[in-house]
């Protein structure tokens, strides 16, 4: 892991992990790596999520697989897509990308995802010995192959996943990337609409058997949240827009419904348990980090913003800097879930 210094009014800790600042950029958004540093100083942002990879290379799905929408908050610049898990697979990444991380300018989490217990637990296993790879970051929003349904839309597929790759995560630390919208098996095999407090819990608790190298039986940390369900439908052909029909919508217009779940989650359970947010949707703007920052989020994610702007985080770093000066306070931290009531 670089030097990230643990001072100055942004710094900030993650789960026992070093941020420059609270500014990470998002998984799929800014490639493997370093690939942002051609347009954006990289040393200037808190660390960032390489592009999920699964065991096995994939193309992902045919175009289109992104589309602009000018929903959102009258601002524009939200975005759907299906891309489908195009990447390199797991062989490639550590031959070519891997032995890069050590020296990367910034903190690097590592992106897994999969369609079975059995793909997430061979790539935590290679990530965790990655040198300078600092964590992992679960993408559970995939459907089982052997039920067809989300991981995060039942809680004890999503604990029993959870415990499996902390079993093998020994050294890095484990983030949990939940969906914004679950409706699964509650309790009992009764369907219903999981909320966010209780798909956090099952992902906090894991499978409550292995304990982590810092004492969690789960996430060190959770990130909310991922992608809204969502599709665009051409009115003159009367066919899906996206390929696939439909796919993930990102951007501004899923801001206020991101905050809010990152505000349910911290009081509901994270706040007691002492786990923190990374707030993901919609961040364009430092105001925007801010918002999740007076939820509970110790840190945010920026991605759907980076194809309206590459170099938007480093405006949201600055902004963040002259906010909590503004509002008195030495440290940011000092601003987490500290929003009025």
């Amino acid at each position: 892991m670089p030097p990230n210094p643990a001072s100055g009014p942004l710094a900030t800790t993650l789960a026992g992990v070093p941020l420059r600042n609270p500014v990470l950029l998002a998984a799929g958004t800014a490639g493997y790596l370093d690939e942002m540093g051609d347009v954006l100083d990289l040393s200037g942002v808190g660390g960032v999520v390489t592009k999920s990879i699964t065991p096995e290379a994939r193309e992902g799905n045919a175009t289109w697989r992104i589309l602009t929408t000018e929903h959102g908050n009258g601002r524009g610049g939200s975005m759907l897509n299906a891309i489908g898990l195009a990447n390199m697979g797991l062989d490639a990444f550590l031959k070519d990308v891997a032995p890069k991380i050590a020296n990367a300018p910034t903190t690097v989490i590592g992106s897994i995802s999969g369609f079975s217990i059995e793909d997430y637990v061979k790539v935590a296993r290679a990530m965790d010995g990655i040198a300078g790879l600092a964590a992992v970051e679960l993408n559970v929003s995939c459907p089982n192959v052997k039920s067809g349904t989300e991981f995060a839309s039942d809680v004890g597929m999503l604990r029993e996943l959870v415990g499996a790759v902390r079993a093998v995560t020994g050294r890095v630390r484990l983030f949990v990337k939940l969906s914004p919208v679950a409706i699964g098996q509650v309790s009992g095999g009764t369907p219903g609409v999981l909320g966010i407090v209780n798909i956090a819990r099952a992902a906090i608790e894991g499978a409550g058997v292995v304990n982590g190298p810092h004492g969690r039986p789960g996430a060190d940390a959770l990130c909310i949240a991922n992608t809204v369900p969502a599709m665009a439908i051409d009115v003159h052909t009367r066919k899906p827009r996206l390929a696939r029909g439909s796919g993930g919508l990102s951007g501004p217009a899923i801001h206020p419904i991101a905050v809010k779940l990152v505000r349910d989650a911290y009081v509901g359970i994270c706040r007691d348990s002492k786990t923190p947010i990374i707030g993901i949707g919609g961040v364009l703007t430092w105001e925007d980090a801010a918002e999740f920052v007076l939820a509970g989020a110790t840190a945010v994610e920026m991605g759907t913003a980076l194809f309206v702007d590459p170099r938007s985080p480093q405006r949201v770093v600055k902004g963040l800097l002259r906010w909590v000066q503004e509002q008195g306070k030495t440290s940011i931290g000092e601003l987490v879930g500290q929003v009025a009531e």
